[in-house]
């Protein structure tokens, strides 16, 4: 979808405006810095409209074809009496599906993406003749006394997938989803006794932890620090983190806020990179976030280089990727940056895009290295579609037909990963990993992965392109939940080696004149606009704009510059 940047020479309020300088001085993170300047080939795909089609394809109970359709009914009732949704992991993953285990055997890491993905673009989905935001109750696992949510509805089909009460951010990670569906949703019958229940959880266990994260799970049901095979986590700190600062800013109970600046002491004071699989970005955009609106004083450098630099000792080498593979260049896509040469996970990329394009609005200093690792993240991330990837990097390309044009591939790998399958392909390799989970039974096709695609609306919600190739225009409000109110706001950089012009327009809704602040530039751009404003971005540079109503007192309190009462500058200078 592009961003609607349209020349208008006709009216008086078009405004002209070089921005050479940059005010806020800009902090590079390393390994984004060695990423390309403009990656090549450049092909900026429409993520909203894929995850409107991924929605419109996927929840359709009479598809046809092999294979299809991809979602079925459970009626197991388990920990709520009602029947909720299953979604195959992969494409005909044998343990599941409606005949396969009493049709029990989902994960909410697809259903609770997919629900969250689709309302970032846009959609109702308690609304689409079911209600699958209140079927996603049945995660919340009552019945064994945990009381959060968790990947799978019961301990009877834990054994079978990936994680459930033994694999700390499997159980983390549904609730940081359904924290955030229940921002967008927060009508939904039961949600907010759920809500508070798990920031309850999460508050005693943290509690208990008393700052030491060090094990490879927590069983929320006997509060008990648990260590098994699994290496530790301590990242799971910014899961539990970022639950209790939203359930803080939700609820307003000042536990919740020591909770979380408790869990932030224990991630902070890890003396290796403690990164494991999805949690340590969201401990990135905490430690921004919480300085500037509660003044604290994190270390958001320390949690951006362990998010990124791949450097992780448990999970060794899980990060950012980086490189140029046969005239593909895949960097900032995430995943081992050291398996078989490098392997990238598709639904990782989605979700690293969610905590971290919204941290550049309380630490501007980062705009220019998330802009450009967010059009790097972006292009390569389609090379993960079959439609995308050339045939001669796909394991299986001539069974593409049956992802229907918006199922993904699991990932991509320097090196393919199979012992001695498609050992002749070269990188990048589009693959995944759904054989190997039940050998000898799943098919090839498992390969392609539909809980991994059901994020494309993260994207979706975030990135736009503007008529600039190579130009985004990133959503900073988009995912920045339980946010205080805000004007919209917007990331823009520059990969050029000189100056381009975009055209900005007011964004729709906006009531009477605007002004267009640059929280980069720190000051205003634009005065009393009615449609739009022409802006030129420095060459490799960002702005960050945001629209705020024209005439409207300006103040500025605690280093925050307000208008109107609402914070427009986090660090006002």
């Amino acid at each position: 979808m592009k961003l609607k940047l349209i020349v208008r020479f006709t009216f008086l309020s078009l405004f002209i405006v070089a921005l050479c300088h940059a005010q806020v001085k800009q902090v590079p993170i390393g390994r984004v810095a060695a990423m390309a300047d403009l990656p090549k080939p450049l092909q900026i795909i429409d993520w909203r409209a894929m995850a409107l089609d991924f929605d419109r394809t996927i929840y359709d109970f009479k598809a046809k074809g092999e294979y299809w359709p991809m979602v079925w009914m459970d009626s197991t009732g388990k920990n709520f009496n009602q029947p909720t949704l299953g979604m195959y992991t992969a494409v005909g993953d044998v343990r599941q599906g409606p005949q396969n285990n009493k049709g029990m055997f989902h994960e909410s890491l697809a259903n609770m993406g997919s629900v969250l993905g689709a309302t970032l673009v846009g959609l109702d989905k308690s609304k689409q003749g079911l209600n699958y935001v209140g079927m996603l109750k049945n995660y919340f696992n009552k019945d064994n006394g945990w009381n959060i949510m968790m990947n799978n509805t019961a301990p009877e089909v834990a054994l079978l997938g990936g994680g459930y009460g033994r694999d700390w951010w499997y159980d983390v990670y549904p609730n940081v989803l359904f924290y955030a569906i229940y921002d967008k949703y927060p009508a939904e019958p039961e949600f907010e006794q759920m809500a508070r229940s798990i920031a309850e959880q999460f508050y005693k266990a943290d509690s208990i932890l008393n700052g030491n994260y060090n094990y490879s799970y927590f069983d929320y049901g006997q509060m008990k620090p648990m260590t098994n095979q699994i290496c530790a986590q301590p990242d799971a700190a910014a899961g539990h983190a970022y639950i209790l600062y939203s359930a803080y800013k939700k609820f307003g109970d000042p536990r919740y806020l020591k909770g979380a600046i408790s869990a932030m002491k224990a991630l902070e004071s890890q003396k290796i990179n403690p990164t494991y699989e999805l949690l340590m970005p969201f401990g990135a955009y905490l430690a921004a976030r919480i300085n500037a609106e509660q003044g604290t004083t994190f270390n958001t450098g320390k949690m951006l280089d362990w998010t990124f630099d791949g450097t992780a000792v448990c999970r060794e080498g899980w990060g950012f990727l980086l490189g140029n593979w046969n005239g593909f260049d895949i960097s900032g896509t995430v995943g081992s940056t050291v398996d078989h040469g490098g392997y990238a996970f598709l639904m990782n990329t989605f979700d690293a895009a969610w905590p971290l394009v919204p941290m550049v609005r309380y630490k501007t200093e980062y705009a220019n290295a998330i802009g450009k690792w967010m059009l790097n993240a972006v292009n390569a991330s389609r090379l993960f579609y079959p439609q995308y990837m050339p045939t001669a990097h796909q394991t299986i390309p001539n069974l593409a037909g049956v992802t229907k044009g918006v199922i993904a591939y699991e990932g991509f790998a320097k090196a393919s990963t199979f012992d001695t399958l498609y050992q002749s392909l070269k990188a990048p390799v589009a693959q995944g990993d759904g054989p190997k989970w039940v050998p000898g039974k799943n098919p090839e096709v498992s390969q392609f992965s539909v809980y991994g695609s059901a994020h494309a609306g993260i994207f979706g919600g975030i990135v736009k392109e503007t008529k600039v190739k190579g130009i985004l225009g990133l959503d900073l409000l988009a995912t920045d939940f339980y946010r205080q109110n805000a004007y919209p706001t917007y990331l823009f950089y520059n990969p050029y080696q000189s100056g381009k012009a975009i055209l900005f327009t007011v964004p729709k809704g906006a009531k009477g004149k605007t002004d267009v602040y640059d929280a980069v530039a720190q000051r205003f751009v634009a005065r009393n606009l009615a449609k739009g404003a022409k802006v030129v971005i420095p060459a490799q540079q960002s702005v960050v704009l945001v629209c705020v109503p024209a005439g409207k007192k300006l103040q500025v309190k605690n280093k925050q510059m307000l208008i109107d009462g609402v914070v427009v500058d986090y660090n006002y200078k």
